[in-house]
């Protein structure tokens, strides 16, 4: 069985406030071309098909148009919500958009049971577990503890014994939403941390044919059967030097994978410059970089006069501009932001406790406090992002 692996579509997002409307159309364009011409049998898509909760008018329509072009091309789609998704609303008709052939699967309680679809060695059942945010769902599977091994564990318990009462023959995708050990993150990826815990083992996955994750934008293996797809175009100039790719996964009789990454169109390249401002706008080596989305960093000791009008000059697509002074670490000017680089909110909340009573840390009560309330914060925002 031949299959288009796809995730972090993130339909209606733009980059630094320029749209990527059309970029997006252009990626479901070539999508639907990919399923045609490698003759895909199966479509998954692993979450974060939308970039919000409450998507733009634009973004359902695109929706809207790819699925009915898959539907109409015979070849069936399996699709998750993600945590940028609201699970309700992806999840509205699911049971007659099925009848063409386009799997939803938004619900928790539904995740151990399969999409089955066949091929001429047999039945593949395909899994699909939507982002599961453990203080939400950990009640409904029981889980002993709110936290992502915790409920995804208890998830897959329920995919294997499933899977156990089938035939052996049956082979086994499955589809999730998360952050697995392993995996390298960009900086547009939406914080799903918890009890100070982001990432999962890939061991969860264990006794599964093919994992196709959702989550990480930047395409990776974290072992030969658990991948990431990534997101088909950036959202960040963190993921500018990302090769944006589709997985086209064959699964044999065995179970056996061979993979092979399908390139998707780039709308306009990415570029990271750094240094001072009068050698980024002279430089002739930079010229390469003149029609790129540019992220310029300036090093300049002072601000230089009217930067970003002398970048534009130079560079006409400037989107963004970051100003770091080369300083020594001990210079009393070195910026706030320098001091906190690398550093999550719990460090910077102990550091200010410790900062604040002459240098005596948190002790573990008050660290698990300050944990639980960042956590609480994280949770109770997604939750009023679903429900705006």
């Amino acid at each position: 069985m031949r299959i288009l692996h796809t995730s972090d579509w993130h339909l209606g997002r733009s980059f630094h406030r320029v749209s990527l409307r059309e970029a997006q159309a252009a990626y479901l364009d070539h999508l639907v071309a990919t399923v045609r011409a490698h003759e895909v049998d199966v479509v998954l898509v692993a979450g974060d098909v939308y970039d919000r909760a409450v998507p733009p008018l634009f973004a359902v329509e695109l929706f809207d148009d790819a699925l009915h072009r898959l539907a109409a091309a015979g070849v069936p789609t399996v699709m998750i919500s993600g945590n940028h998704d609201s699970a309700r609303r992806l999840g509205v008709g699911a049971g007659l958009i099925e009848l063409a052939g386009i799997h939803l699967r938004t619900d928790p309680v539904r995740c151990a049971t399969p999409v089955v679809l066949r091929d001429a060695h047999g039945d593949v059942a395909f899994y699909g577990l939507p982002y599961l945010e453990p203080a939400l769902v950990k009640d409904v599977f029981k889980a002993e503890r709110a936290g992502h091994e915790a409920v995804l564990t208890a998830a897959m318990d329920r995919v294997r014994a499933d899977l156990a009462s089938r035939s052996d023959t049956t082979r086994s995708v499955v589809l999730a939403h998360a952050f697995v050990a392993g995996g390298e993150p960009s900086d547009s990826e939406r914080d799903i941390t918890v009890g100070g815990v982001a990432a999962v083992p890939a061991g969860v996955f264990d006794g599964i044919d093919y994992v196709a994750l959702g989550h990480l934008h930047g395409c990776q293996t974290v072992t030969e059967r658990v991948r990431y797809s990534g997101s088909p175009l950036a959202y960040s100039f963190s993921e500018s030097a990302h090769r944006k790719t589709m997985w086209l996964i064959d699964l044999d009789a065995s179970g056996a994978i061979a993979a092979e990454r399908v390139d998707c169109p780039v709308p306009r390249p990415l570029a990271r410059l750094r240094g001072r401002l009068d050698t980024l706008v002279d430089d002739p080596a930079l010229e390469r970089h003149r029609d790129a989305w540019v992220e310029a960093t300036l090093t300049d000791p002072a601000r230089p006069v009217e930067p970003m009008a002398r970048l534009v000059e130079r560079f006409p697509h400037t989107l963004s501009l970051v100003f770091e002074p080369d300083r020594a670490p001990d210079d009393p000017l070195a910026s706030y932001a320098q001091r906190l680089q690398g550093r999550d909110d719990q460090q910077i909340a102990e550091d200010f406790v410790a900062h604040v009573r002459g240098g005596a840390s948190a002790d573990e009560q008050e660290r698990t406090v300050l944990r639980g309330a960042f956590d609480h914060v994280r949770v109770d925002d997604g939750v009023r992002e679903v429900n705006r």
